[in-house]
């Protein structure tokens, strides 16, 4: 006589969990934590690394006080230079030299200047964001890496090829001078095909 349903060794319920086992809800529930939590674990994080860019502000202030201060040693090269020339009104090389050095003393901080710009406004804000007063010009405005790499670039050529001017002026000719020109000729020739082949 066979067993009625339910007793003995019939089929399982479908219906009931074993013993155990967590119900489907809970599991899920529980999946759904731990990637929430993992979610805002990562959104913190991204959160603080996009607020660790505000430490760019320290090459900023550095690189203003140091153009700064190549604009005052500058000025106070100038003042030498016209209480020598006042004293000898001949323009003689050691003159020119002082005018040579004032260029590029006034080139080196302008170079500084044109860096601190470029960090601020590619890792910071854009420095015309809010008031069209402050409005750089647009050969200053940073877009992209390309941007302040060209523009520093073009100024240490400048800087490069006033300062061998300058030792030119200072020196007596020679091998050295040709050397050094040499030198000097290869290192604005290596930099200009880096502008010009460097981009992206």
């Amino acid at each position: 006589m066979a067993d009625p349903p339910g007793e003995g060794g019939g089929a399982p319920r479908t219906g009931g969990t074993e013993a155990g086992s967590s119900p489907p809800g809970t599991a899920a529930a529980g999946a759904s934590g731990a990637a929430g939590g993992g979610r805002r674990l990562a959104d913190g994080f991204e959160r603080a690394l996009s607020l660790s860019r505000i430490v760019v502000v320290v090459p900023v202030i550095v690189l203003v006080l140091s153009a700064i201060s190549s604009f005052a040693y500058g000025t106070e090269v100038f003042v030498r230079s016209v209480t020598n020339f006042v004293e000898d009104p001949h323009l003689t090389s050691h003159n020119l030299g002082f005018l040579l050095l004032l260029t590029d003393l006034f080139l080196v901080g302008a170079t500084l200047m044109i860096a601190a710009f470029g960090f601020y406004e590619l890792f910071i804000a854009r420095i015309d964001a809010g008031d069209e007063s402050l409005r750089l010009p647009g050969w200053l405005q940073m877009h992209d890496l390309n941007d302040l790499k060209a523009r520093v670039i073009s100024m240490i050529i400048l800087v490069a090829a006033v300062s061998f001017v300058d030792v030119v002026v200072e020196s007596k000719g020679g091998l050295n001078t040709l050397y050094l020109g040499t030198a000097v000729a290869l290192v604005i020739a290596a930099l200009t095909a880096f502008l010009y082949f460097g981009r992206d």
